[in-house]
């Protein structure tokens, strides 16, 4: 069995990514392979509703955030009264990383801060516990490219999809 990290864009999708993102998950877990993703809206939320709409458990999802599920809660809410996400995408959010960890596939880091660095270190993570990485490149994000250098220098086989929305 693999891991395969599923990895892209929280700000901007479209019908074409989301699509992308549902079949690639549909072909990994249909492989006998599993998932890990981070846990934020766009495509890692695309990939884990997919893992979940299949049926799957944590031998093939595995979700890493980079606090625990309750400083990350407060910290989406604080984003949606800043505007910059709605609370319709936080309540979803949070509704599916509950679920996440019920089926003990939630692997919550010990940050207290968020910020571009535990998002990074978050990364860092995946990519150490990933087999391969398919990245979902939505007008070429920083954090995508980290991703995608990090996957590089693991050596391991990395996929991109690119868009430009």
């Amino acid at each position: 069995m693999k891991w395969i990290a599923i990895a892209g864009a929280w700000r901007k999708t479209n019908k074409q990514v989301e699509e992308d993102v549902r079949k690639t998950v549909k072909e990994i877990i249909s492989q006998g392979n599993g998932i890990i993703s981070g846990g934020a809206l766009g495509v890692d939320s695309l990939a884990t509703d997919e893992a979940l709409k299949f049926g799957c458990d944590s031998k093939q999802i595995r979700i890493f955030i980079p606090s625990t599920l309750e400083i990350y809660k407060t910290h989406y809410f604080n984003r949606a009264r800043e505007g910059v996400v709605t609370e319709e995408q936080v309540k979803s959010l949070v509704s599916q990383l509950e679920k996440i960890k019920e089926l003990n596939a939630l692997v919550e880091g010990k940050d207290i801060v968020l910020n571009k660095e535990t998002y990074f270190n978050r990364i860092t993570e995946i990519i150490k516990n990933a087999d391969e990485l398919v990245a979902f490149d939505v007008n070429k994000t920083e954090g995508t490219q980290d991703t995608i250098d990090k996957a590089n220098k693991k050596g391991i086989s990395v996929k991109i999809f690119e868009y430009s929305i």
